[in-house]
């Protein structure tokens, strides 16, 4: 599989594997699906892997690791993220579930500590969940809430841990591209991972963060291309959802009109979409949250397919999608 090279001389897959549904998101993924779905992306090429402890309150962490444990450690990249702790919770009924996406017991927490410790203890812990010597990549994730412990203690600390050699590559992964903006312009970052902010659907992050990340030799990894799960299908549902909510009309009605034309093409909605984000010479790899095997060689059945020119322009002709 083709590879993009950061600054740091650091080489991403142009597909990366998305963890998350390791984590039981939205439903339970049993240990074997997990472990199946990582050994068929390895078996495929793919040597990106993308994680956090948010994910499953540390679940997709383990199933990750043990699932790499097999492999040289040097053939493929993990990232992993900080700004949530795991924490006990001590008020857990042995009932209750996970409120904030996953399947799984309510006998932990998240607890957000962005200073110096915390990003540290995040590390060393998630290091221990991977069973790794090492983690590539670590990105601050979601600090919406906290832009001054991000600026003043979280990403210096980031840069720190690097510098030192504990990681190779640091940044921020996000669902917006302002605060991203800002990180790059004012720390010395590698990466961000942008979710749902540049896609086939939006392409709002061509106002700040991807002009910002060119100037300054900032890699682009591209999440959430399929906008919740919108445009992963040839035709969106009618209950489809956006933005992790159910998606209002008028954006499932723009949904359509792109798939219109996608099958003017012969190209597929998520076919499209897929191939969208690579497009863009500052985007270094696109991450697919994968559950299974299956999932895995349809994401790869996807990425194979050879998306003209000329859909693109059609598109921007159109005015459903904005020209670069």
């Amino acid at each position: 599989m083709e590879s993009r090279t950061l600054r740091s001389g650091l080489s991403l897959t142009g597909l990366g594997f998305g963890a998350a549904q390791l984590g039981n998101l939205a439903r339970a993924t049993t240990d074997d699906e997990a472990a199946g779905a990582v050994a068929a992306a390895y078996d495929r090429g793919i040597r990106y892997f993308d994680t956090a402890p948010h994910y499953g309150l540390g679940l997709s962490e383990r199933r990750l690791g043990a699932a790499l444990a097999a492999h040289p450690r040097d053939e493929f990249v993990v990232s992993t993220k900080v700004g949530r702790l795991i924490v006990p919770n001590d008020g857990w009924d042995g009932v209750a579930r996970d409120d904030e996406g996953f399947d799984v017991p309510a006998s932990e927490r998240r607890q957000y500590d962005l200073s110096r410790d915390g990003i540290r203890r995040s590390i060393d812990e998630s290091l221990e969940r991977l069973g790794l010597d090492r983690i590539d990549i670590a990105y601050l994730h979601d600090p919406d809430a906290y832009g001054p412990e991000a600026h003043a203690t979280a990403i210096p600390a980031l840069i720190e841990l690097r510098d030192e050699g504990v990681v190779s590559a640091v940044g921020t992964g996000m669902n917006q591209s302002a605060m991203p903006t800002e990180f790059v312009l004012s720390h010395d970052i590698d990466l961000v991972m942008l979710a749902g902010r540049y896609t086939l659907l939006e392409q709002g992050a061509l106002d700040d963060l991807l002009p910002a990340a060119a100037e300054r030799g900032v890699g682009i990894v591209a999440a959430g291309v399929y906008n919740s799960g919108l445009l992963s299908r040839d035709r969106p549902p009618v209950d489809a959802r956006y933005d992790y909510l159910q998606a209002p009309a008028e954006v499932i009605a723009r949904a359509n009109a792109i798939a219109d034309i996608c099958e003017e093409f012969g190209v597929s909605l998520p076919e499209a979409a897929l191939a969208f984000a690579l497009r863009h010479p500052s985007v270094v790899s696109v991450v697919v949250g994968m559950r299974t095997a299956e999932q895995v060689e349809q994401t790869l059945e996807r990425r194979a397919v050879d998306v003209p020119d000329a859909l693109w322009a059609a598109l921007v002709e159109r005015g459903l999608l904005r020209d670069a």
